[in-house]
């Protein structure tokens, strides 16, 4: 409980500079990625989705941009960045909701769709939380999480390494104030499953038709799978 309040906080004091953080430390390529795990998330016309730790609210708006009669439910823990992402954009206008990853709280068989960006490397148990969003999923609907995941080491790995632990917690510090923040960020990332692991998890899970794609020197990884 600790370490989650500590995450809650982190969170919330980095809220007002998190959206441009992300732009600048992906080169602009987060918005890519949003794009193609929604595409992968093939929601159906007037369908419901749910986008869980939806931060600010990026995939539910990339939602609605490209299905715009989409019903997305927007779901974090941080109430402060969910604040932020109503202040400053004025999709989705919908349904916003605190809650925790671990214990969602809508019925069995809700959503066409639920998606996530970033979230799953944050929780202290990865597979109660795909539990719950298998349950929470329709017979049929869709799984996607874009996420960070360990890479494979290559001749690029020393110049990725440097970027991560040293550029990355330098541009948190001149923009946020939040140097240890955004040392938060490489430290989990190298923490986190790798790929292939992850879709073993998904498949423990119950998850069928499962497929990933690396990003970003294999940094990134969209997952996605269908209950």
């Amino acid at each position: 409980m600790a370490q989650e309040q500590q995450l809650r906080d982190m969170f919330s004091r980095l809220a007002p500079r998190y959206n441009l953080l992300n732009r600048l430390m992906t080169g602009g390529r987060d918005r890519h990625w949003r794009q193609f795990a929604i595409q992968k998330a093939d929601v159906p016309e007037g369908g419901h989705l749910l986008d869980l730790g939806t931060g600010t609210g990026d995939l539910a708006r990339e939602t609605l941009r490209q299905h715009p009669h989409a019903r997305p439910v927007a779901v974090d823990f941080s109430l402060e960045m969910m604040r932020v992402g109503r202040h400053k954009y004025k999709k989705p206008d919908g349904t916003w909701t605190v809650a925790h990853a671990l214990h969602i709280p809508f019925p069995a068989d809700t959503f066409d769709a639920v998606v996530s960006g970033f979230l799953l490397r944050n929780l202290n148990d990865i597979m109660a939380s795909l539990r719950e969003q298998h349950r929470v999923l329709k017979p049929g609907g869709t799984f996607v999480a874009l996420e960070t995941t360990q890479r494979p080491r290559t001749f690029l790995s020393p110049l990725i390494d440097l970027y991560l632990y040293k550029v990355i917690p330098t541009l948190g510090k001149w923009i946020a104030g939040k140097k240890i923040a955004y040392t938060y960020l490489p430290t989990s990332m190298d923490h986190f499953l790798r790929a292939e692991k992850l879709l073993a998890y998904l498949a423990a899970v119950g998850f069928k038709k499962l497929e990933f794609q690396r990003f970003m020197f294999g940094t990134v990884a969209v997952h996605w799978g269908e209950k």
